[in-house]
């Protein structure tokens, strides 16, 4: 078996510590191991050891080539894996190093028994829906595409900006607000969570729209199907606004309209056998605990 370990390049001792236990743990077991390279030189190269063949930075270097990537960090870490895994199928499975970790769900007690748990097969793979951007220019190269949520935002604290919305050409609402999410399902517990939006289960096919603190109160999320495709039209007194690809952002500049489909791929996340969602958000929002006590 061959794996993938990816972290951020300024890593945290909680994230050095995570590595060692994972790499001597694959290693014990006869796993080859790739390694993403800013994350391994942060490691420390020779104390590793580790063959030049078997360190990467780009997607096409581990395509094809291994099952797994580990990712070791918080949800954020896990979603700049995308970029790299793509539509390659590779499963991914997240470490927790950072705080809430609704993604990275394996904590560094729990690397053992996963590594166990992927040599023997007691998993499976949550196959997580990605969006899709249509837009013209060269913005974002060739990485198009989102996990959590795509955002458009005003750039600094000025006026709000109006974001007219249609779905499937039909229009929808023109929103006066600092900004508009586009989220899957995976990303319902993100960003659009904290702006107000509903939690979405991960296999509903669904994509959810909230608006940024909205200029009218009555103005609310709503959750539209997976196979619409939602356009947008910015303006403003600021011809510049953000738009935003899970933590990937770049200053847009007169742009017209954008277009937000369901991708062709999809992102496999590893799940043991006694982690589930529902679970999650029960563990990771406190649900039906008593503050009391």
């Amino acid at each position: 078996m061959k794996v993938a370990i990816y972290g951020r390049a300024i890593s945290s001792k909680s994230s050095s510590e995570a590595f060692q236990t994972l790499f001597l743990q694959l290693e014990k077991a006869g796993v080859e191991v790739f390694v993403y390279e800013p994350f391994l030189k942060q490691m420390g190269c020779r104390k590793w050891k580790i063959k030049a063949k078997n360190v990467f930075t780009k997607h096409h270097e581990i395509k094809g080539k291994v099952k797994f990537l580990f990712s070791i960090g918080g949800d954020g870490t896990l979603l700049e894996t995308v970029t790299l895994v793509r539509d390659s199928e590779i499963a991914v499975m997240g470490i927790n190093t950072g705080r809430l970790g609704f993604l990275s769900s394996i904590s560094k007690d729990e690397i053992e028994t996963a590594v166990d748990a992927l040599l023997k097969g007691k998993y499976s793979l949550d196959k997580r829906t990605l969006l899709a951007l249509d837009v013209k220019g060269k913005i974002f190269g060739d990485c198009k595409f989102a996990l959590n949520e795509i955002t458009v935002q005003k750039t600094d604290s000025s006026s709000m900006i109006t974001i007219h919305a249609s779905v499937n050409g039909k229009f929808l609402n023109s929103y006066w607000a600092d900004g508009l999410i586009v989220a899957t399902p995976t990303g319902s517990t993100a960003y659009s969570l904290s702006c107000g939006g509903p939690i979405v289960m991960p296999d509903s096919d669904n994509f959810v729209i909230t608006p940024v603190a909205p200029h009218n109160l009555n103005v609310r999320p709503i959750i539209v199907s997976s196979q619409d495709v939602i356009t947008l039209e910015v303006e403003g007194r600021n011809p510049t606004f953000l738009l935003s690809l899970d933590s990937r952002s770049e200053n847009i500049q007169s742009l017209k309209q954008l277009s937000i489909r369901k991708a062709n791929f999809i992102i496999p996340l590893v799940k043991l056998e006694n982690h589930d969602f529902l679970f999650t958000l029960r563990n990771k929002l406190s649900w039906g605990v008593d503050k009391r006590n």
